[in-house]
């Protein structure tokens, strides 16, 4: 196993040499496929429930630091240090402008396909920080998308519906 220092910069030069070759998305959609078997069962199954019991494990297997928070109808992941962006910028090769977007580009086909509605509010390409917000309820996630957008770059916020 490669130590993750290695890992993210492996990762960040496979993200710039996809960008170059237009298949970056297509990359994507290729994790979200492969993620499927790790986590669509338990998404669908639970729900938001599920995603925070996956994502509490995440956060401590990976070192993030941020929030996980469910209430009712909504959970809200708030990392307010992602250890993969801070790895990559950390980097003479430099960070691959479009590195945050590996997250939703692979965590939106999946939320779609469980049903779930997600907010992806990316701060900054070369900001260690975001917040994501997921919903079982769209008029929910509407309402807060358009909060969002309010008061935020409308080009930073994604959602997949």
């Amino acid at each position: 196993m490669i130590p993750s220092d290695h890992f993210v910069r492996f990762y960040n030069e496979v993200f710039k040499f996809l960008d170059e070759k237009g298949a970056l998305q297509e990359y994507y959609r290729h994790i979200s496929k492969h993620q499927e078997l790790h986590c669509l069962k338990l998404f669908t199954e639970k729900g938001l429930q599920g995603v925070h019991e996956y994502y509490e494990k995440i956060y401590k297997e990976e070192n993030c630091q941020g929030e996980n928070t469910l209430k009712g109808h909504e959970l809200i992941l708030s990392m307010t240090k992602c250890p993969s962006l801070s790895k990559a910028l950390d980097n003479d090769a430099g960070a691959c402008p479009k590195y945050c977007l590996h997250c939703p580009g692979w965590t939106m086909p999946l939320y779609t396909k469980a049903g779930l509605f997600q907010i992806f509010d990316l701060m900054g390409l070369d900001n260690p920080q975001c917040v994501e917000y997921i919903y079982d309820d769209k008029e929910l996630a509407l309402a807060k998308y358009n909060e969002l957008i309010a008061t935020r770059d409308p080009g930073m916020i994604l959602k997949n519906f």
